[in-house]
């Protein structure tokens, strides 16, 4: 079975790795309590026996279109009489299992549906809307992924296909309105219940000029019960249902569930009367890793491109250049290892000369001085070694592969005119393309803020009160090759009339200063030292720090990659102390503190993409990363749930 043309996304996982790495003897008891909690409870308790082959690879993928959204797994059975109990044990009561030719299927839920034989299953996931005319373009026309993609929802849904507009028709105004009135009655409860409240507040408030202090019974305000209407009153209005709107509802709830459900059995006739395999396009499988855990390939071209997302587009003046710029696709590989979770990311533009030119930007030049910022005790950081001069082709390309459009001469007449006025060589050397942001500590600070209380009479009174904010110690820091432009940037915010108030210069240092200091950041110092931009939070930033063995090897990274960085999530967090006040939140903020490890990010052109990874190091005794968020994840359960019973005095 091919895989349909409208996928943006697609999924393998690799269950002969994934099912050696689940420990189920811990997975079961969280699966069986989460299960108690759904409207219909599932008498299944042991999810390691569902009859699925968990040791086989699942498929995954996703269709959109204008109408049609749906989500298909399929995979394999081991055991089909223990697959079918599973079923029977999570599908509604009552519903019937309904034989075909080649497989048994049932509806889980009204758009969720499972299909299966003897050791093939596939469980869709599907959603319908009712195709309107396309109101973001001046064309009036039947939805295209309706009467071309997929038949099946045209047989069952041809009452919907858009007429030609006609001349206005008083009569047919007449109905639509009608059909107004009808939705507006679909929340007459909710109205009528606010419209008694509003109406009760009036009758109180004329009698006794004010609101009633809080828990003060104004049902019966001095005994009087005419006051208001009692309490079974309200629901009088409440109680009168528009009986024919709710079945109206109802038929069309019925009428969207059988287009569903034709559009469901479609696909599981297609893929039963297949080889029961599927064809996937070699271009989705270019990146794929048949050594991760997980592989995921997303379409951004189709996902913004195509369906009511491009429709959207099309409104836009730009539109062209808009979609050029997200024509591309991204695959990730996921691995679960024993102490870090590993995502690898490969982003590809679709016009091979367009990725040319992308990846031109991400070979820049390394500058070694920005490395000598990262500290053994810095929170995380962030590097950028860019090849800014080619940022400009990047956007030039872009415009110029747009294609046709409303305003390509324009746009083209703009490039040449930006080509003659812009000097990139004069303007990459004011920036040329080399940045770090350090992140040394979160600082605790007091400061003052206005609250406001009221009287029994709803009086006014400012208050002052004070709070422990978390202040950022940091350095940001980029190469130039023309420093007498900043040091004129810096002398004129210093000179100017107006912002010299808060502006200073000390020695080699200019200076910004808030006054009032009741906010994140009371004090900034700029300077320009060989060739490197500098703006801190305090001087004692740019002295050299002591370099482990571990931080070197930090900077030699930063300077061999494009982009990379680190973030120490445990460190964060105890910098962030003081924003958890309440008991849960401190148990939260515990348990973070304990289990939560570091980021690790890197991204460098690899082949004709762009590669990013990314690294979640794990500090916990968990068997394996898969492992450790199923742990962190029951214990943020028990939290949540111990909140729940009432506390014993």
């Amino acid at each position: 079975m091919k895989l349909p043309n409208d996928a943006v996304f697609y999924m393998e996982i690799n269950g002969k790795q994934l099912n050696q790495k689940i420990n189920w003897q811990k997975l079961n008891p969280l699966l069986h309590e989460l299960s108690k909690k759904s409207k219909e409870k599932s008498s299944w308790n042991d999810y390691s026996k569902t009859g699925i082959k968990y040791d086989a690879t699942q498929y995954h993928y996703a269709t959109t279109n204008d109408s049609i959204k749906a989500y298909n797994t399929h995979f394999i059975i081991d055991n089909k009489e223990k697959f079918q109990e599973f079923i029977n044990s999570i599908k509604k009561k009552g519903l019937e299992i309904s034989k075909k030719n080649k497989y048994s299927y049932v509806d889980i839920d009204d758009d969720v549906f499972v299909a299966w034989n003897n050791d093939r299953a596939v469980l869709s996931l599907v959603s319908y809307t009712k195709p309107y005319k396309d109101i973001w373009s001046a064309d009036a026309t039947i939805d295209s992924a309706v009467a071309v993609a997929d038949s099946a929802a045209v047989v069952v849904d041809s009452a919907y296909a858009i007429e030609p507009e006609l001349p206005f028709d008083y009569k047919e105004e007449i109905i639509s309105l009608k059909d107004e009135i009808k939705y507006l009655k679909e929340n007459i409860k909710e109205n009528n219940k606010e419209i008694t409240r509003i109406q009760k507040d009036i009758k109180y408030l004329e009698k006794n000029h004010k609101y009633p202090k809080e828990n003060v019974d104004t049902q019966h305000p001095d005994g009087e019960a005419e006051v208001y209407p009692k309490e079974e009153d309200w629901n009088e209005g409440e109680a009168v249902v528009d009986t024919a709107y709710q079945k109206e509802l109802d038929s069309m709830r019925i009428e969207e569930f059988k287009i569903v459900k034709k559009i469901a059995e479609e696909r599981f006739d297609r893929y039963f009367n297949s080889n029961l395999e599927i064809d996937v396009p070699k271009a989705m499988l270019t990146f794929r890793d048949p050594n991760s855990d997980m592989f995921v390939y997303t379409d951004y071209g189709k996902i913004v491109n195509d369906g009511i997302y491009g429709k959207m587009m099309k409104s836009l003046e730009f539109w062209q250049f808009l979609k050029n710029a997200y024509n591309s696709s991204s695959s990730y590989n996921l691995y679960f290892e024993k102490d870090k979770v590993k995502l690898v990311n490969n982003y590809q533009h679709k016009n091979s000369e367009t990725q040319k030119t992308i990846s031109s930007v991400y070979k820049g030049k390394k500058n070694k001085k920005l490395a000598a910022l990262i500290n053994d005790k810095s929170i995380g950081y962030y590097v950028m070694n860019v090849n800014g001069a080619k940022t400009f082709d990047m956007m030039y390309s872009l415009l110029q592969d747009s294609g046709e459009g409303e305003y390509k001469k324009e746009m083209e007449l703009m490039m040449e005119t930006m080509k003659i006025v812009l000097d990139e060589e004069a303007i990459t050397k004011i920036a040329p393309g080399n940045g770090i942001f350090v992140l040394n500590e979160l600082k605790s600070k007091q400061v003052e803020y206005t609250d406001y209380e009221y009287d029994d009479d709803y009086n006014e009174k400012e208050v002052k009160k004070t709070k422990d904010v978390a202040v950022p110690n940091f350095t940001f820091a980029f190469a130039t090759e023309n420093e007498g432009y900043w040091n004129r940037v810096f002398n004129v915010l210093t000179t100017n009339k107006h912002l010299s108030k808060k502006f200073s210069k000390t020695g080699n240092f200019y200076s910004f200063k808030d006054e009032k200091g009741d906010g994140y950041l009371d004090q900034l110092y700029f300077t320009v030292k060989d060739g490197i931009v500098y703006l801190t939070s305090s001087t004692d930033n740019l002295t050299p720090q002591n370099q482990s063995g571990i931080s070197k090897q930090w900077a030699k990274d930063s300077s061999k990659y494009p982009l990379s960085g680190r973030f120490d999530i445990q460190r964060l967090l105890i910098g962030l102390e003081k924003e958890f006040k309440t008991p849960s939140e401190r148990k939260t903020l515990d348990l973070f503190r304990k289990n939560v490890g570091e980021v690790y990010y890197k991204t460098e052109v690899k082949g004709e993409s762009v590669e990013t990874e990314m690294d979640y190091n794990i500090k916990n005794s968990s068997e394996n990363s898969l492992m450790y968020f199923f742990d962190l994840f029951d214990e943020l359960y028990k939290i949540n749930e111990s909140e729940k019973k009432p506390q014993i005095l």
